[in-house]
């Protein structure tokens, strides 16, 4: 697995999943916040299966 995700993306999506994920307890607690989940993984390890699939990246491979 190439990293496939750029730095400032990967900061953007851990934020969004964080924040999804924290309104499932404070916030108004819609089972649906679970999905934060799928952002909050693909920051942490920098690699989309669907940027793979369509063959883009974002990240400058060296």
């Amino acid at each position: 697995m190439k990293k496939n995700i750029h730095f400032v993306e990967r900061i953007v999506r851990i934020f969004v999943g964080i924040g999804l994920v924290s309104c499932v307890f404070i916030g108004p607690q819609n089972p649906w916040f679970w999905l934060g989940v799928i952002p909050l993984i693909t920051g942490v390890v920098g690699w989309c299966p669907p940027y793979t699939m369509l063959g883009i990246s974002t990240c400058k491979i060296k």
